[in-house]
């Protein structure tokens, strides 16, 4: 196929040279109608906002540019089937669970799964058949489920429609997909892999296997987050015959806006086209520049950069080293306090942080300018910082995040609930979730068991500034339980 081209970034360049105009929404006309403070700031992103058809496309769609450009995707990448969305992974993921397992199947899945997984349970009333998360106690970090207890849980669960994989996790390590997927194909039942954080591993082969290439069924990424393109840009990419191509795209569809952002479908199309042609030599460059920043940030005294730690037997299969993690808690503060001071003192923003790590996700943006701008700035903070006043996060042990799941999520969620004093809450059923973000994997499921640990680890990570978006009391004083 012809990768030179673009079909729908081409389309909005043709729409704008031939002076298209349409009695249709947006209602600012292509910026005409929008507030020149606005045009200010969004002026060149404004010019591109159309209809998908008509705008983009006539109205049935006859240049079929989008569906070229979701062919060149597929081709580019080697998937059999390949289809855009404009409303983030957590949607696509979902659509992906809806076609596995919609109705009364269930799902395998790991317990470290991403909180749009949980609201699929949800949304959806599949079933879960967790996989508890490896745990390296000593650092309170999960690993991605191994190949050995995902036979386990189809020994137990021969009835799952299929299973759901998180790789690579929001901290960069990657689960043994191939192994897995063979696992789940002598059941005769399809593999589903969030690889959200993976749009770049189809790219280079000293990145971690892409899922395809590993054997799974579906594969949902986001282009936003390792790729270049737009916040909510996601993909689905299919191969093989466990996945009925149409269902899944009617589960996307009862999803997804029919009033597409078509600044996505571009980003994606133009990042495809960049990929195929130079993405080799730019993410070559950023595996480089990873090195580099690895090799300074280690030098700077209580910061330990992780690589040996994440992986082997009893850990993860691989490891994305664009995802530049670090361990800070020798220098006795917590990631919170960090980003903070990074934000406020040097212009940087981190992503994922936790109560002892910080990560700086790198990309085909960054080079030695950006890396030397993270390493001047951390090492102007370990200068001044000076016995941080130590915190007082009561981490629970694995055991105890483990919590029972008593009833189906959707039924927790949806049924009749009880909002109770917090210290109130073990004991019951949880009615909503709760989760540290980032990363955004919850520690508290609708349908499970709750105890105090868990509720001591949550009440002590908010004082010392975890973000807990999801509960009905942003400051956790209360919680909703299943009524009695």
């Amino acid at each position: 196929m012809d990768h030179s081209t673009a079909p729908v970034l081409d389309a909005l360049a043709e729409h704008r040279r031939l002076g298209r105009y349409g009695f249709t929404p947006p209602g600012h006309r292509q910026g005409r109608g929008a507030d020149p403070r606005v045009r200010a700031v969004l002026g060149d992103a404004l010019r591109a906002d159309v209809l998908a058809s008509p705008g983009m496309d006539d109205r049935l769609a006859r240049g079929h540019r989008l569906t070229r450009a979701e062919e060149l995707m597929a081709d580019a990448v080697g998937a059999d089937y390949t289809f855009f969305s404009t409303c983030g992974s957590s949607l696509s993921v979902k659509a992906a669970m809806l076609a596995v397992a919609g109705g009364d199947g269930g799902l395998i899945l790991g317990r470290d799964s991403h909180k749009s997984i949980v609201a699929g349970l949800v949304f959806s009333g599949v079933r879960p058949y967790w996989i508890a998360p490896r745990w390296d106690a000593a650092r309170h970090f999960s690993h991605p489920p191994s190949p050995d207890q995902v036979r386990q849980a189809w020994q137990r669960h021969p009835q799952a429609a299929g299973a759901l994989i998180v790789s690579p996790s929001p901290y960069g390590t990657c689960a043994d997909i191939a192994a897995i997927a063979e696992i789940c194909h002598a059941h005769g039942k399809p593999l589903i892999v969030d690889e959200a954080w993976g749009a770049h591993l189809p790219f280079h082969p000293d990145l971690p296997t892409w899922a395809m290439d590993a054997g799974a069924d579906i594969c949902v990424v986001s282009v936003h987050k390792m790729g270049a393109g737009f916040e909510q840009g996601s993909i689905f990419h299919v191969q093989g015959d466990l996945i009925d191509h149409d269902h899944l795209r009617q589960c996307a569809d009862l999803l997804m806006t029919t009033s597409p952002n078509v600044l996505l479908y571009a980003a994606m199309d133009g990042w495809r086209r960049q990929m195929v042609e130079h993405g080799h030599e730019l993410l070559s460059a950023a595996l480089e520049t990873a090195d580099r920043a690895r090799e300074a940030l280690a030098r700077i005294p209580g910061i330990t950069v992780m690589h040996d730690e994440l992986l082997g037997a009893e850990a993860s299969h691989d490891l994305d080293r664009l995802q530049v993690l670090m361990d800070i808690s020798d220098t006795g503060a917590t990631g919170y306090q960090i980003a903070d001071w990074l934000r406020e003192n040097r212009r940087l923003d981190l992503g994922h942080i936790d109560h002892r790590r910080i990560m700086a996700t790198l990309s085909i943006a960054d080079d030695q300018a950006t890396v030397d701008a993270l390493v001047d700035a951390l090492t102007a903070w370990r200068i001044q910082v000076n016995n941080p006043a130590p915190h007082q996060i009561r981490l629970p042990s694995p055991r105890d995040l483990q919590l029972e799941s008593v009833l189906l999520p959707r039924d927790a969620f949806f049924g009749p609930y009880d909002t109770v004093p917090i210290e109130h809450a073990p004991g019951r059923i949880a009615a909503e979730q709760v989760t540290p973000y980032p990363p955004g994997i919850p520690v508290i499921v609708p349908g499970e068991l709750i105890d105090v640990a868990v509720i001591d680890y949550l009440r002590s990570g908010l004082a010392a500034g975890m973000n807990l978006p999801d509960p009905a009391d942003a400051e956790l004083r209360t919680l909703r339980v299943v009524a009695r």
